[in-house]
């Protein structure tokens, strides 16, 4: 055998181990999104207890939010720390509306279309005037801005309810007492065991709505100007001098963030039936969206929903796992102190790092042997 056949057998006996290690990385990913959409879809009728609903309502909202902030930071190479300002902006458009014209739909889209517009607006105005500079500069005016929104919603305490936040009620199709469908002597219908009433109506108004965000999403990086903002991502003065307007595809990308975001934030509020400043414009969701996106994988739209799932799950259940540990192993020195639930920050800290370390471009960047790019 010559040498070059010898070095084509080679190359292919290298080839065929990556490839497999390939699919299945594939299929571990695909498997997994597959497995928790549909646990997502039956969730009112597989978890019907309110904790687990509240648990998969939010993950459908982060889901959105995460991905809509990996547009950014993903594929486009835009570091904000104002996606929880567009957030808050959807959100207390819907609360102050529903406060003021009452529980209707329309309240729901005239104060959630309001929010989405000022939000657009000002992502508009923030891109044009700071986008052109470096992207650590940027980063300074975004945050800059997310804190003079925290402050501007806590001091208009006569629109926003200040630090109290603003409560309110939603449309009755949505209410608990709220029969969607009732038998022959005039009860809730039940399916599987769970009664069909606004609740439920409730969960997949938050579920398809979240669920028609993210396919937009997809439909996005997809299209001929997700390939345009991965272009500006990889070398953004090749991209310019090939003809593209850097600055028009960045400001462009950064006002359909923003308007995504404020969107998951009309979810979040008619959902929690509550808005105030911990709960939509906090720095600790920012942190919160940036660990989601590391997480999953920065430039995968489907590393969102690995990452919002694990981060979620731990953030409800990981005392409680803790709790139960301790319990088991009472009898064992130091080990139960160590499982003590108060401690949970610091097993949270210790899996991200060995997250990481083992995926460095996040699970779904690592499995899909992307690199981090996409």
């Amino acid at each position: 055998m010559s040498m070059a056949q010898n070095n084509t057998a080679l190359g292919a006996s290298h080839v065929r181990p990556v490839a497999a290690a390939g699919w299945t990385g594939r299929l571990a990913v695909y498997g997994a999104v597959i497995a928790i959409g549909l646990a997502l879809a039956l969730a009112p009728f597989l978890f019907p207890d309110v904790r687990s609903q509240e648990v998969a309502a939010r993950i459908c909202v982060f889901i959105v939010l995460v991905a809509s902030y990996d547009l950014l930071i993903g594929y486009t190479g835009i570091v904000s720390f104002a996606h929880t300002m567009f957030f808050g902006m959807g959100a207390y458009g819907t609360a102050i509306a529903l406060k003021a014209m009452g529980p209707g739909f329309e309240a729901i889209l005239v104060g959630g279309g309001i929010g989405v517009a000022a939000a657009l607006v000002l992502a508009l105005l923030i891109g044009l005037l700071s986008l052109r500079v470096k992207a650590i500069f940027f980063a300074m005016v975004t945050l800059s801005a997310a804190s003079v929104m925290m402050v501007l919603a806590s001091q208009l305490s006569d629109f926003t309810g200040g630090e109290d936040g603003i409560t309110y009620s939603i449309p009755r199709l949505f209410s608990p007492a709220f029969e969607l469908l009732t038998d022959a002597e005039d009860k809730a219908v039940r399916l599987f065991g769970v009664s069909l009433n606004g609740k439920i109506a409730l969960y997949y108004f938050v579920f398809i709505s979240a669920l028609l965000l993210f396919l937009i999403m997809m439909r996005i990086v997809a299209s001929p100007l997700g390939s345009v903002l991965k272009a500006i991502r990889e070398n953004e003065m090749r991209a310019e001098a090939i003809g593209y307007r850097v600055v028009f595809y960045r400001t462009t990308i950064f006002c359909i963030a923003a308007g995504i975001a404020a969107c998951a934030g009309i979810l979040r509020a008619v959902w929690l039936k509550y808005t105030g400043p911990d709960v939509v414009l906090s720095f600790d969701i920012m942190i919160d969206i940036l660990l989601m996106v590391v997480i999953g994988g920065m430039g995968t739209m489907l590393g969102a929903v690995i990452g919002v799932v694990l981060m979620t799950l731990a953030q409800y259940y990981l005392k409680d796992l803790m709790a139960l540990g301790a319990e088991a192993t009472a009898s064992v020195p130091v080990l139960p102190d160590l499982l003590n639930p108060e401690r949970w920050l610091l097993w949270l800290g210790l899996g991200f790092i060995l997250l990481v370390y083992f995926f460095p471009s996040g699970i779904v960047g690592t499995l899909l042997g992307k690199g981090g790019q996409k």
